[in-house]
């Protein structure tokens, strides 16, 4: 039987990391694939360290969208991967998440009658005012294969009436990438005598959602709450471009500047960052992703948003729901310093990335 022609589109870091152990299942089989970077966020420069540290090779297909507005920037995204679909004709396509990148790619590939598989399929925020909240719901619904990471996301997905024989759940893909990555970061990553902190002895930060840093109030809130934290521990905060450019644009500059025990740091490198990340103390994020890689390495998780599509690690006691304002971050702060690490995450067993590719090259 001949193996189906198969394209893997990304256009984030997140996106990345959780797509490299499907990237390296198909290296270990020899399987070809076509690999296509929007460019969603970052160009391929600024990605780059991002590529070296999976060991995942350069894409076949650059578009360079770069950031801009929703419609404006998933509108170009699907005009230019359209054409490559016209021209290449794959089977399947692969996508996992839930970024324009994400529904853009969806969209062509239905229109144009070729297959489409979303990994982490069913993640559910219930908050329809998260752009990523519609991005997902709608790629789901379009697709042909869902890999759904837990059976509460498969449950999601029934419940909206999808045919239960396209929903496999199969874990999630960030343990194989956090469990093989993790001891090399040890070995490879000197970020911590680069920053000089030290185990256990620093917050780590990390902000970027749309609904959290384009909205003024919201930002000041997060920032008058970081200030007070810094008060009696140290923060890491690698800021996220979008981050910086919204506190410059609110005048905010200032104000973070004036932070005692705030390290504000460019960017960093996957391993880097997952240095840093099983190192802290603690570490407050509005990123999903960071929620699992924190319930994965015990380490506890403040979560500044008002909901999550993680719910299985507020079960497992790994991560706390505290919104924007002060008291319930600093109360969600000390609450989560007091926990054992103990718990065990629910994201299955490091071998997501063969179940995806034992499916796919079956299509």
């Amino acid at each position: 039987m001949q193996k189906p022609q198969i394209h893997i589109v990304l256009g984030t870091r997140p996106e990345i990391i959780k797509l490299s152990p499907v990237l390296s299942e198909f290296k270990r089989r020899r399987i070809r694939y076509k690999l296509i970077h929007t460019g969603q966020h970052y160009s391929l420069n600024m990605d780059k360290i991002f590529f070296k540290d999976l060991m995942i090779p350069e894409p076949d297909y650059l578009l360079g969208v770069g950031p801009g507005p929703q419609g404006s920037q998933t509108g170009k995204i699907l005009i230019k991967i359209e054409k490559i679909f016209l021209k290449e004709r794959p089977d399947v396509v692969l996508v996992e998440g839930d970024t324009n990148s994400v529904f853009a790619t969806a969209l062509a590939a239905t229109k144009l009658k070729i297959k489409l598989a979303h990994v982490e399929a069913g993640l559910r925020s219930f908050y329809g005012e998260m752009p990523e909240e519609i991005n997902r719901i709608l790629t789901d619904h379009i697709s042909d294969y869902l890999f759904a990471p837990t059976q509460i996301s498969k449950e999601n997905l029934l419940n909206e009436g999808i045919d239960k024989s396209k929903i496999f759940v199969i874990g999630n893909t960030i343990v194989d990438a956090t469990l093989k990555n993790i001891s090399i970061a040890v070995k490879k990553s000197k970020i911590l005598s680069r920053l000089n902190v030290l185990k256990d002895n620093y917050f780590l930060l990390t902000l970027h959602r749309m609904e959290n840093v384009d909205i003024k109030e919201r930002l000041k809130d997060i920032i008058s709450s970081i200030k007070e934290l810094c008060k009696n521990y140290l923060v890491v905060f690698p800021a996220h471009p979008r981050t910086t450019k919204m506190i410059n644009e609110f005048n905010l500059t200032k104000n973070v500047k004036k932070i005692k025990n705030l390290r504000v740091i460019d960017p960093v490198g996957y391993l880097d960052f997952l240095k840093l990340e099983a190192n802290a103390r603690l570490v407050l994020t509005d990123s999903g992703g960071i929620q699992e890689e924190t319930c994965i390495l015990n380490v506890p998780c403040v979560t500044l948003r008002e909901n999550t599509e993680r719910p299985e690690t507020i079960t497992v006691g790994s991560n706390v729901i505290v919104g924007l304002k002060q008291k319930t971050i600093i109360d969600g702060v000390h609450k989560m310093l007091k926990k054992k690490r103990n718990w065990k995450h629910p994201f299955g067993d490091g071998k997501s990335g063969q179940k995806i590719v034992d499916i796919l090259i079956k299509v």
